[in-house]
């Protein structure tokens, strides 16, 4: 298991509530949209990234993690295992709290070097799952 209670629950209530989620695009029928809407209903500010770098639920988007101009605590990513790898580098490099790979989205060399380099990971997870659970609806 890559991401133990403890660390979802620190994720999901204790690192800060901007996420950027890698790969969120104007595309509604992408789950990286749907996923976005449940965070910002549990407070969450969603900072989209994608090369596009569309504007998505009001929010400015961005091409890169580096482009964003202010500091970010969970960087949520949409995109497939073989291309999630760079985009956890990335993270580290621009000193997130957090790193969520969604369902699917396996990279075990990632996860081994993002925390060793001390930040939080879950893999193979989707943080809308998680917080429907009924300890966060209160």
């Amino acid at each position: 298991m890559y991401g133990d209670e403890a660390t979802v629950d620190r994720i999901l209530t204790g690192l800060g509530d901007t996420w950027a989620i890698v790969g969120l695009s104007t595309n509604e029928r992408r789950p990286a949209f749907g996923v976005a809407q449940v965070l910002r209903r549990f407070g969450k500010r969603i900072v989209p990234v994608h090369p596009k770098a569309e504007t998505v639920h009001g929010e400015r988007g961005y091409a890169t993690l580096t482009d964003i101009p202010f500091p970010v605590d969970v960087v949520d990513v949409f995109v497939n295992s073989q291309l999630a790898g760079p985009v956890a580098d990335e993270a580290v490099r621009i000193g997130a709290g957090a790193v969520w790979f969604q369902l699917g989205v396996v990279d075990e060399a990632a996860y081994d070097r993002v925390r060793a380099a001390g930040l939080e990971m879950v893999m193979d997870r989707c943080p809308a799952i998680e917080l429907r659970a009924p300890k966060y609806r209160q």
